[in-house]
């Protein structure tokens, strides 16, 4: 095979990710931008357009200067570890097809994640939410029903909002099956209170525009252009009401999720309950609600440790 040269390779990879690993277009375009900044840099640093060959000759610090480079222009930890995904993965794909070698990379350590807590939405913030979601002027009632019944979806069962907005129309009365992230299924069980927004809304929604449920399996959430609502308009009724209450920025539907985890950490649920409703692969991240909730952490301390128990005696 010829000396080919950074830009072609690049070409090639982004067509495999697209036509054969059936990439989302979200994540074709972040490698591209992350490979051509790496071309960029390379030139520079190699005084002109890498190929197959000097790419090969790469060692570990030169892959640590990208990063340093790409830090000083000021890209966070999170976006530096995008950039080295699509540099690894781009990597890996060509030392499999036998053109590039990726072992300077495996020395190469990732930029460290900051840890971010949960920002739920209070128990008082979110009853507000649902109440003025229920209460919204100039719509028909039916989506007024339906903003309701979202939330108090994501609120009271925990959901993200991508696994709520795919729900189908018929769904369990008394749980969800639920196809998360990573294909973990969990099953969700549904309370009264979300049961019944939900009726309410499908009743509403039934009763005033009949002609949606035509198809053969329609969504559960419609958009009022017809067909499944999407995520962005869900964001942007959340931010309407929150600027409508005065709630801060963090209010969004994915707080509720929060919300729900915190609520049920603060109730005495087990951290494993936690972690299975809300679909985590690792404890780990259900752990950070305990850092939320530092009065059910010292709680705990007292009850489990030996010399408190001592104490008590």
């Amino acid at each position: 095979m010829a000396d080919q040269d950074l830009t072609s390779l690049t070409a090639r990879f982004l067509d495999t990710l697209r036509a054969e690993r059936r990439a989302s277009p979200y994540t074709v375009r972040n490698y591209g931008s992350a490979l051509a900044h790496f071309a960029e840099f390379m030139s520079g640093h190699l005084g002109g357009m890498p190929t197959a060959k000097s790419l090969n000759s790469l060692k570990t610090r030169d892959f640590r200067a990208f990063l340093a480079s790409r830090h000083r222009e000021g890209l966070d930890a999170a976006t530096l570890r995008l950039e080295l995904s699509a540099v690894r993965s781009f990597f890996r794909y060509w030392d499999r097809q036998g053109v590039l070698s990726s072992a300077a990379l495996s020395a190469l350590k990732s930029p460290k994640k900051r840890a971010v807590l949960p920002r739920p939405v209070s128990a008082p913030n979110a009853e507000k939410l649902l109440q003025a979601a229920s209460e919204q002027p100039g719509d028909a009632s039916w989506i007024a029903k339906r903003d309701t019944a979202l939330f108090t979806l994501l609120y009271g069962a925990g959901l993200r909002i991508s696994e709520a907005l795919g729900l189908g129309w018929h769904i369990g009365q008394g749980h969800l099956r639920i196809h998360g992230k990573g294909g973990k299924s969990r099953d969700v069980p549904l309370l009264p209170a979300v049961r019944e927004a939900i009726r309410a809304y499908k009743a509403a929604l039934a009763q005033q525009v009949p002609g949606f449920l035509a198809q053969d399996d329609p969504p559960l959430f419609f958009g009022a252009r017809g067909g499944r609502l999407s995520a962005t308009v869900a964001q942007a009724r959340m931010r309407h009401l929150r600027k409508a209450l005065g709630l801060p920025e963090s209010a969004t539907p994915h707080a509720l999720r929060h919300a729900f985890a915190t609520e049920l950490l603060a109730g005495g649920a087990d951290l494993r309950v936690i972690q299975e409703l809300l679909g985590h692969a690792s404890l780990a991240s259900t752990q950070r609600y305990v850092a939320v909730d530092p009065d059910r952490l010292a709680a705990e301390h007292r009850r489990c440790h030996p010399r408190s128990r001592l104490s008590r005696s």
